[in-house]
């Protein structure tokens, strides 16, 4: 019959737009993470990477509560908070590979040592670190560890390891928007391709994650300082290599998570729910 018809295609379409979402959502782990969540002989392609940015902040929740369960964990067996956070920051570097922290140790070197556009882009693909990333490294874990040993309760500190890692995978899109590839080889340049539809859902999911987990007053300033942290950064990106790379994507992560952890720590965990 034609109503039965109708719903079944209908049905199909439902099954085949679930599957779509999935294989994106396994495409942003891969990405981002070493989760073993795609099976081992499953290629992504560089159109599935570019669909799936708007997974990034749920990539970030994971990230976070494994973080957060790490905290929790510590403390619970007589660790105080700031050896707590250091146990939490090693997870994090573990789980994702350091990804992010060698983005920014990247971005630092070229930016801080290249005296040309193109000199700038050879020092960030370089695998060597420098003065500029040591630094950048030490300061980044360095503000981390003491915003989280300073809100020290488990559970704030839980929430607030959530809330920094999906916010500050949000604000990897905001370069991705705002900018052209910096190089025309590269999977960073493929993300170009993004749908701005899926990019603006990527965001959204961010600041929705920040008014789930905290009060409507720290969303709102954890947010907008993660965000305009990304802008600034793009900004910068612009003028020294004339767009992105996924070197600025990890230091956008990073640089946002510093700033909303910030945030949350300078008023001691109030504002977390």
């Amino acid at each position: 019959m034609p109503w039965r018809r109708g719903q079944v295609r209908r049905s199909r379409r439902l099954r085949t737009g679930l599957r779509v979402l999935l294989s994106e959502l396994a495409a942003a782990f891969t990405l981002l993470t070493r989760l073993p969540l795609t099976r081992r002989n499953q290629a992504h392609t560089n159109e599935t990477f570019a669909n799936a940015v708007w997974a990034y902040p749920i990539v970030g929740v994971a990230v976070g509560g494994i973080a957060a369960a790490v905290y929790g964990l510590c403390v619970g067996i007589g660790l105080n908070p700031s050896l707590a956070a250091i146990c939490a920051l090693t997870a994090t570097a573990l789980v994702t590979g350091a990804l992010h922290e060698d983005g920014l140790a990247d971005l630092a070197d070229g930016f801080g040592g290249g005296n040309s556009r193109e000199h700038k882009l050879a020092i960030m693909r370089d695998s060597r670190i420098g003065t500029y990333g040591v630094s950048a490294l030490i300061l980044s874990l360095a503000a981390r560890g003491a915003a989280l040993a300073t809100i020290a309760a488990p559970d704030k500190v839980g929430t607030a390891l959530i809330a920094g890692a999906a916010i500050g995978r949000g604000a990897m899109i905001v370069p991705l928007l705002a900018l052209a590839p910096a190089r025309e080889d590269g999977l960073a340049a493929h993300l170009h391709a993004t749908p701005r539809a899926r990019a603006f859902v990527g965001l959204i999911l961010a600041a929705a994650s920040a008014f789930f987990l905290l009060h409507p007053a720290a969303a709102i300033a954890a947010t907008v300082s993660a965000m305009l942290a990304a802008v600034c950064l793009s900004g910068l990106a612009q003028r020294q290599i004339g767009g992105y790379t996924g070197d600025v994507f990890g230091a956008a992560e990073v640089i946002a998570e510093c700033m909303v952890l910030g945030v949350l720590a300078t008023s001691g965990g109030v504002g977390i729910q």
